[in-house]
């Protein structure tokens, strides 16, 4: 089994990790390696956590999980998190990234990175749109991390998205996912420009 890291706005999609854990406990696809709540002191300084999370939590993981709620893109702890991941640090490497749509979020898309995964979970689709626009992006993934975009415009990342229900469907779904991130993330191309969040922020608030 892989070790994998679940990234997620810990106040709206608590209830998701909790169920990912269950499915997880039954099936045995990977090793949680993620944060849990209370695990890691909420008053210390960003830099301190950022540092934490990346040395205590991501080292020991070769895949992260994002699960997309409809406020994730605006969590500074989440963008942090799949930072720490992307990068290609000098003691340990980066991590594959999966990311799964919550049931709020889910779309009629999905990104299938390469010929493994389209054969062997989308068989029955027929034909398959190259997207290169961030626009077109955004518009199919409405509530998605704008660092996701960035990768998924540029390409090469090897993101696969999927939605929450057809990992509960059928949770082997997730084990070929995690094993494809797992396999690729050496050669996944990141886009890295993006500044790190800063701060939590929801224009609706």
């Amino acid at each position: 089994m892989r070790r994998v890291f679940i990234s997620y706005h810990h106040k709206n999609e608590q209830y998701l990790k909790d169920e990912l854990l269950v499915i997880n406990s039954a099936a045995k696809i990977f090793i949680d390696c993620s944060v849990a709540v209370g695990d890691i002191d909420e008053d210390l300084e960003p830099q301190v956590i950022r540092q934490t999370i990346r040395r205590e939590y991501l080292s020991e993981s070769t895949v992260l999980i994002l699960l997309v709620g409809r406020e994730t893109q605006y969590r500074k702890h989440v963008d942090w998190e799949l930072y720490s991941s992307m990068y290609n640090g000098s003691k340990f490497g980066r991590s594959g990234v999966v990311v799964l749509l919550a049931p709020d979020c889910e779309s009629r898309y999905c990104t299938a990175p390469s010929k493994d995964i389209k054969n062997s979970l989308y068989s029955q689709v027929t034909s398959w749109v190259t997207v290169n626009s961030r626009d077109e992006f955004e518009r199919r993934y409405e509530y998605m991390p704008p660092r996701i975009i960035d990768c998924l415009v540029k390409g090469g990342g090897n993101i696969s998205v999927t939605n929450w229900s057809k990992v509960v469907e059928d949770p082997d779904y997730l084990r070929v996912l995690i094993e494809s991130a797992h396999e690729t993330r050496g050669k996944s191309n990141y886009d890295m420009s993006r500044e790190m969040r800063m701060r939590n922020f929801n224009p609706v608030e």
